[in-house]
């Protein structure tokens, strides 16, 4: 799969696919049968802020240190620090694709130090995934982005490998956020995060979770957004996040302009394996097309390189139909 191989995070990897982070990517044997079916990568499933820093507490405790809430008890019993820091470990020893650790997170308080440990561990690259919510009606856009500008600065100065951040699509301004990123010299921003939706059971009369998994309707969020990242005058890698169901969706983000493209649901559905299958759709097209390496297409329908750049532009659906023959 040479044709495949890209270039993420300063990482080379043998395909532009990616397993994100979810249960796919908490075992061993999982990580092992994702890269002998194709990844080019794998990110592992999320350490949570509050097991770092409940685990970090406890190390300095007195006998008497109050338990944490029975949520948290339980979760960190199940998935304990020192199990995540032993799993990179044995990744690094079994796998030859990049492992890249993922840290998600709220804030810049109390935890960042131990990305150190995770970097001592072997880690290729770090992912942060902030799910930072602005719930304070008092707090401008200014303060609340912030946060993300705080725990930039002190992970480079905690830790020399490469760091992703993978973020959410509400923005006020999404450019000048990975401007801001790329200023403070991150590698990689992750486009985008899928949060926790709540929906409503007029049934139960009662709030449920909205379902955790893509569809492929769901590029429309993302393609644009790419797209115009992507054509800015700035290098950072982008990788693209939901939506992901086939070869052609990941060749759609990398034509927008996706150094790679992150893959999940589909993976549930379908099982790893399908990762094989995705790659060769990959190549087939790219042999159809006269493409000899995924950098001869790359971003070939981005902002800056397509010959309509304002299709990127429109918003409102008089615009797009009134300009049409």
């Amino acid at each position: 799969m040479e044709k495949l191989a890209v270039k993420y995070l300063g990482l080379t990897l043998k395909s532009p696919l990616i397993v994100s982070s979810s249960r796919l990517t908490s075992t061993l044997g999982y990580l092992k049968e994702a890269e002998d079916c194709g990844a080019g990568a794998v990110v592992l499933k999320s350490l949570f802020e509050e097991q770092i820093n409940h685990h970090i507490s406890t190390l300095h405790s007195s006998p008497g240190y109050p338990e944490a809430d029975d949520y948290i008890s339980n979760y960190i019993k199940s998935h304990s620090v020192d199990e995540y820091i032993t799993l990179i470990k044995k990744a690094k020893e079994i796998l030859s694709i990049p492992v890249i650790p993922s840290i998600n997170c709220y804030s810049s308080e109390g935890w960042t130090g131990f990305a150190k440990n995770i970097a001592d561990a072997g880690a290729d690259a770090l992912e942060i995934n902030v799910f930072f919510m602005p719930l304070d009606r008092k707090k401008s856009s200014i303060n609340a982005e912030k946060i993300y500008f705080d725990l930039i600065e002190k992970l480079k100065k905690t830790v020399k490998i490469p760091i992703a951040i993978k973020i959410g699509f509400r923005f006020s301004n999404i450019l000048n956020m990975i401007d801001q990123f790329y200023m403070r010299k991150v590698e990689g921003v992750v486009m985008f995060n899928r949060f926790y939706e709540p929906d409503i059971d007029i049934n139960k009369i009662d709030i449920v979770p909205a379902s955790i998994f893509s569809n492929e309707s769901e590029r429309r969020f993302i393609i644009r957004w790419i797209a115009m990242a992507s054509a800015q005058d700035i290098k950072i890698d982008i990788s693209a996040s939901t939506g992901v169901h086939s070869g052609a969706d990941a060749i759609r983000y990398i034509l927008a302009g996706a150094h790679s493209v992150q893959v999940c649901s589909v993976l549930y559905d379908k099982g790893i394996p399908f990762l094989k299958k995705m790659n060769r759709q990959i190549e087939e097209w790219m042999d159809k097309n006269g493409f000899g390496t995924i950098s001869d297409f790359r971003g070939k329908l981005n902002w800056h390189n397509y010959k309509k750049p304002v299709v990127f532009e429109r918003t409102q659906f008089m615009k797009y139909f009134s300009s049409i023959d």
